[in-house]
């Protein structure tokens, strides 16, 4: 078995004085996808932000690519998808602009090198941006703002991609770009965490589902569809790790 890309143990996060995090365990290795499913307040986002270094944890152990995230320093392995908001953040930028912030962490002394401006140029063509790389972000709709935030992430050729939610309020048209470009990055063995509220057009990608509710992982395995096709009618699927306590996986849970 190869290293995790992502491995948390025994991970607990609070928010304010409300447990979120309950002890969770999750691994992705390389070349995996990997979909965090569970409803509102199950802790899929507080779950991947704690990966970033976003949300402190109170106990626990997280790695990436082998090393404590405490000491992790190769960041520009990583490209990050927050959940929906606007590209620039409320700051006047074009397209290539917000695109080329995610080349930084390559950047020599904050510079753009030929191969960084290529790099940028070849994330706006994935996400079928090529032609509104002038443009102002503010100019753009919100299925156009996902595409430049994925972009942003794409631009540093990441090992790893974690996406929160990233076919949220987004258009049809968009999601297919999206579910397209996902497919790309996957066909060049980048290991990928999504966030999802439900699989939709990422689902023939999914190769394990993580579900969390209450901040505890009920099931890790195959995606809740494919559960629910190889289980008995009306029975419940628990993965054998799930924690004491945690309640079942119901078939069609997420349907």
């Amino acid at each position: 078995m190869t290293e995790p890309v992502i491995s948390l143990r025994g991970v607990r996060a609070d928010l304010g004085s409300r447990p979120v995090l309950r002890g969770i365990d999750l691994t992705v290795r390389r070349g995996e996808v990997v979909a965090l499913l569970g409803a509102n307040g199950s802790g899929k986002s507080t779950a991947v932000r704690s990966v970033i270094g976003q949300v402190q944890t109170g106990a626990g152990e997280i790695r990436l690519f082998g090393t404590d995230r405490r000491r992790f320093r190769d960041w520009h392995r990583v490209g990050y998808v927050p959940q929906r908001t606007t590209a620039a953040g409320g700051v006047p930028a074009t397209v290539t602009e917000v695109v080329s912030s995610g080349r930084l962490s390559r950047a020599r002394f904050g510079m753009l090198r030929k191969a960084d401006h290529a790099a940028v140029r070849r994330a706006l063509e994935l996400v079928g941006m090529a032609d509104r790389a002038k443009d102002s972000v503010d100019a753009l709709s919100g299925g156009q703002h996902q595409r430049v935030l994925i972009a942003r992430a794409l631009a540093s050729e990441p090992e790893l991609l974690i996406m929160d939610e990233p076919m949220a309020g987004v258009d049809l048209a968009s999601q297919e770009v999206l579910a397209h470009t996902l497919r790309e990055q996957v066909g060049r063995g980048t290991t990928v965490l999504l966030v999802l509220h439900e699989l939709g057009p990422l689902e023939p990608l999914i190769d394990r589902a993580v579900v969390l509710r209450d901040g505890c992982v009920v099931h890790d395995g195959p995606p809740p569809k494919a559960v629910g096709q190889h289980a008995l009618p009306g029975h419940d699927h628990v993965h054998p790790h799930a924690p004491a306590g945690a309640e079942p996986l119901r078939t069609g849970l997420l349907s």
